[in-house]
Parts: C-alpha cells; sequence; structure tokens
C-alpha cells in the first residue's frame, strides 16, 4: 500500500520552524549564562585605570576588592569555587574600557564584570552590557545615568552624585550660609552629571551657579576656568574633578589670593588629592561614599572598616589604607554576598535575583545596604570629611 506524503500547511511549518530556532535560541542563551563558571571557579572581569593620572583611583579600588577576594579564596572560596579576577588597564579612556570589555565578553568569556572606575569610561559599555546580558557589580561612579533609568544588570553599591552635590550644597548654603557657590567641572559625562546634580541642588534654594569653570579630561588646564570663577568672587567651588588638576587648582587660587571653601566629590581620590596638596589643603572639604578608614565608632574601629585595614596589611602591605580602598572592599563584599546566595547552581539571572534579595546587610560601617529588583543602589548615606594636618576628619555637624 502506497503511503501519501504528509505535507504541512505553510503556516504550520513556519511555526515548527519558529520553535525549533527559538529552542536553540533558548539553549544558547541557556549556556551563556553560565558563561564563565566552572567546577571549581568563578571568572571575574575588570576594565579600570591602573597607570595614568586616574591610576590611584583604579589601583586602590582593585587592592581594596582583591584583599576580599583573596581572603575568601583563601577560605576556600564560594560553594566550592574560587573567584578569578581577569583585570585590564583602560587608563580611564572610554575607546580602551569598550575594546577591553570587549576582550572580556569574547576572549575570557567572564561569568560578570566587576568594579569598573569612572562614568564616561562606563558608560560607554552599556550597550555591550545590554547585548551581553552581563552583570557589572560596583562601579567607582556616582552617575545618575547608572541609576535611572533602572538597568536590571547594573549593580550600584555606592550614593550617587546627585545625592553628594544635595547633601553639600545643604550644607554650604544652611550651615556655612554661603549662597555665592561655583562649579569646577571635568568636561565630559562625569562633570556634566555633577554640575547638573549641582544646579538641581542649587535651584532648591532658588540659587543658580555664580561661575561655571571647566578643563578637558586628562590634562591639567585649569586657568581658564579659575580665572573665570576669581572673577565672580563666588566664596565657594564645587569641583567635580580628578585629584591632579583639582589640587592645581586650588593651588593656584591660594597662591592668588583666592580662598574660597573648597568642595570636592567623593571621586576626586580624597587621599591622592591630600597628599598633592600638603599644607595647602588644610580645610578642604571631601564628600565620601564610606566613612573614613581612621574612624572610630563607639570607642572602636567600626568592624567592617577593621577587616578591610587588616585585609589590606595582609595583602597588600604596602598600601595605606583610604576611602577609595575601602570602596574597592565594600563591593567585593557585596559581589560575594550575591554569589553565596545563588547557591552552586548559579547563573547570571539568578546571581541578579540574589543581589536584589539583600536587605539590611550589615557590613560593618554603620551603614546598612539593601537591594530590590526596584532599586538597584545598595548604599545611600554620604559624610563629610575636611583634610586637617594632611589627613581626615570627620564633620559631624
Amino acid at each position: 500500500m502506497k503511503v501519501k506524503p504528509v505535507i504541512l500547511p505553510v503556516v504550520l511549518l513556519a511555526a515548527c520552524l519558529f520553535i525549533a530556532c527559538q529552542d536553540a535560541v533558548d539553549s544558547q542563551l541557556s549556556a551563556d549564562l553560565k558563561t564563565g563558571i566552572t567546577d571549581d571557579a568563578i571568572v571575574i572581569g575588570s576594565s579600570l585605570a591602573l597607570g595614568g593620572h586616574a591610576g590611584y583611583l583604579g589601583t586602590q579600588t582593585l587592592h581594596g576588592a582583591m584583599a576580599y577576594l583573596k581572603h575568601i579564596n583563601a577560605a576556600g572560596g564560594i560553594n566550592g569555587r574560587r573567584i578569578r579576577l581577569v583585570t585590564y588597564d583602560d587608563g580611564y579612556d572610554p575607546p580602551q574600557c569598550l575594546v577591553n570589555t570587549q576582550r572580556l565578553l569574547i576572549e575570557d568569556r567572564v561569568f560578570s564584570l566587576f568594579c569598573y572606575v569612572g562614568t564616561p569610561t562606563t558608560v560607554r559599555v552599556l550597550p555591550l552590557i545590554e547585548d551581553a546580558r552581563i552583570p557589572l557589580v560596583g562601579m567607582f561612579t556616582g552617575a545618575n545615568a547608572l541609576r535611572e533609568p533602572l538597568n536590571r544588570y547594573l549593580i550600584n553599591v555606592r550614593a550617587s552624585y546627585y545625592q553628594e552635590t544635595a547633601a553639600a550644597v545643604r550644607y554650604l548654603v544652611e550651615q556655612l550660609n554661603i549662597r555665592d557657590i561655583a562649579v569646577f567641572y571635568q568636561y565630559d559625562a562625569y562633570g556634566f552629571d555633577g554640575l547638573r546634580g549641582t544646579e538641581l541642588a542649587l535651584k532648591e534654594f532658588s540659587l543658580v551657579p555664580v561661575s561655571k569653570g571647566s578643563y578637558v579630561r586628562g590634562t591639567l588646564d585649569v586657568e581658564e576656568g579659575l580665572d573665570r570663577i576669581r572673577a565672580s568672587g563666588a566664596r565657594s567651588v564645587v569641583m567635580i574633578g580628578t585629584y591632579e588638576p583639582c589640587a592645581k587648582f586650588i593651588r593656584m587660587a591660594r597662591a592668588n589670593g583666592y580662598h574660597p571653601v573648597f568642595y570636592n566629590v567623593s571621586f576626586v581620590g580624597a587621599d591622592a588629592l591630600a597628599r598633592l596638596l600638603g599644607a595647602e589643603g588644610e580645610g578642604v572639604i571631601v564628600s565620601q561614599v564610606v566613612p573614613p578608614p581612621e574612624y572610630i565608632g563607639s570607642e572602636k574601629r567600626l568592624w567592617g572598616v577593621k577587616e578591610y585595614v587588616d585585609l589590606l596589611a595582609t595583602y597588600f602591605p604596602d598600601d595605606r589604607p583610604n576611602f577609595v580602598g575601602l570602596e574597592g572592599y565594600i563591593n567585593a563584599r557585596v559581589l560575594v554576598e550575591g554569589l553565596k546566595r545563588a547557591g552552586r547552581n548559579l547563573d547570571r539571572e539568578s546571581f541578579i535575583r540574589a543581589i536584589e534579595s539583600i536587605r539590611d546587610y550589615d557590613l560593618g560601617i554603620a551603614n546598612t545596604l539593601s537591594f530590590s529588583p526596584q532599586d538597584h543602589q545598595g548604599l545611600e548615606r554620604v559624610y563629610f570629611t575636611r583634610i586637617s594636618g594632611g589627613g581626615f576628619v570627620l564633620i559631624k555637624d
């Protein structure tokens, strides 16, 4: 008996092909979710400035994070796996950061990205993060563009520049009774974000900057901006930059008899700024998103700060404890907590869900950390410090 061939209608055939293709895509996606995971390792990748004019920021962020990760690995790792961190130097250059990130994704096949440093560099790789659907945890930047709108794959730990500048303007206006405020900023995404945050904060007091000055990232060309701000007679200068140009601005201002209240956001690199200024740094204000490493609370150092100081001494004995390194350490604490909660059978999506489950997590810094599916910024608190005697004094009022 001759059997007639079964001819599927075109619509049904197309549907079957679609289902088959979708199954293949889902299978590939499932495999990608576990990229960077082996039986005994979790591979994490980072692009950050390890040299050049922002090298201190990247190096200390990395050392603070690595001190904790080495400690975890020495204790056996996480659920039987040790963390392997692959790092590349981007020199705080956005195109190089893009190249490094492509390499981390394609060649190194990392599970997650970690501890990126800077606004212009991090913003540059956002399309890659979206396409790869890969988590990025703990950026050393408070940029609003990394917070709004909410991006599922970005895990911010620190408070934002908007929060820092809002607190600073409130302090200058309400505590110091200063209303003539200028802004000196780096002419890029980082500086624009800090400038916008300052303008929004001033608007709450029906104020605007009395003057604005800028410099190009990677240069020390601060003279034009200084001349413009000095001519305005501003009694305070909000500074959105890195340590070398900001230090030059302050030194030149004081050498020319101009003595406003200088305020810097945390990204400046407070310890490097104080070192460059020496005695000329006396009284300069820097906001921080972590407590001072020397901070004493309840007659003893906060336990999380003490752990950072002790681990840094163990694994990087030539380093001095500093704000940047402490932030890197805290980023590593968040990364590890998320990996632990995700369990042995983790993948990228379960890792993000694990991060989102963290509520009121005690880091030992007198400031608990929380995330949710609607909020990917863990910490909110801003601290104010003043350079005194080459170190930092916490402003408590």
